[in-house]
């Protein structure tokens, strides 16, 4: 009996210590499970990404790659991709273009936005950062306007021995407030994004059905902005410095009489 309890406790002892090295052996998830892990393949099929997000696909060289993000007012977005090509191929030139919410091709400020890679080169990266998105801009302008942005990935001038290889793609957009040195008199009715129709008057109380991403704290309401608070601080200062002044020259009072 002494020896039944004993080697029932041994082989308790030995589950309990096995126990935590059979948990530590599964894999744990890593990165944003949200993120997506495809792409679309025209505007109307763009897959959404959420600012900070890394977004992968899988997809064949000569394949057009759409991704969608949102960019509000004040903001400086930066776009950057990745595309790893397989073992062997020859040069292949890769591009990214930004489009925004009426579908205009916007300038890149900055940013590798075209490169070639070399034959049998692993990987190729590329880059553009955008100017500041305005609340408002004039209708004959390109300014970028706050709404929803098109990323379109994609190999030019592709060898025809590489047509169909395989290759993956990650992409991440980052912005950066440039805040109230940005801002500008007016703002849009609403975001240039998907589904932002105008209602007609007789289903007035109908709202449209917008594009799902939008930024993490909403759009901008695009009359409030950090420049008003400047605009005090510096009506303050210039008061305070008139008020200084008058009192430097008004001198002790009227001159005494002779």
């Amino acid at each position: 009996m002494r020896t039944t309890r004993m080697l029932g406790a041994a082989l308790l002892t030995l589950g309990l210590a096995a126990a935590p090295a059979v948990a530590d052996s599964t894999p744990s998830p890593s990165g944003d499970s949200s993120a997506p892990t495809e792409a679309g393949t025209s505007f109307r099929t763009a897959t959404e990404v959420d600012q900070g997000q890394t977004a992968t696909a899988n997809a064949s060289a000569g394949d057009y790659l759409y991704w969608s993000f949102p960019a509000d007012a004040g903001q400086r977005p930066t776009v950057k991709a990745t595309v790893k090509l397989p073992d062997t191929h020859a040069a292949e030139t890769w591009q990214i273009d930004v489009y925004d919410g009426l579908r205009r091709r916007q300038a890149c400020q900055y940013g590798p936005q075209t490169r070639t890679a070399a034959s049998g080169a692993a990987s190729v990266d590329l880059a553009c950062t955008l100017r500041t998105i305005r609340a408002w801009s004039e209708p004959w302008a390109n300014d970028p306007l706050p709404g929803t942005y098109y990323l379109r990935l994609t190999a030019v001038g592709l060898p025809t021995s590489d047509l169909g290889l395989p290759v993956s793609a990650e992409v991440r957009v980052d912005a950066k407030d440039i805040g109230g040195s940005a801002a500008v008199d007016g703002s849009l009715a609403e975001p240039l994004v998907p589904g932002a129709a105008a209602q007609p008057e007789e289903d007035a109380s109908a709202s449209a059905v917008l594009s799902s991403i939008e930024p993490e704290d909403g759009w901008a309401s695009g009359w409030w902005s950090d420049r008003w608070v400047w605009t005090a601080v510096g009506g303050a200062l210039a008061a305070l410095a008139g008020v200084g002044g008058y009192a430097l020259t008004r001198g002790s009072g009227r001159p005494p009489r002779v």
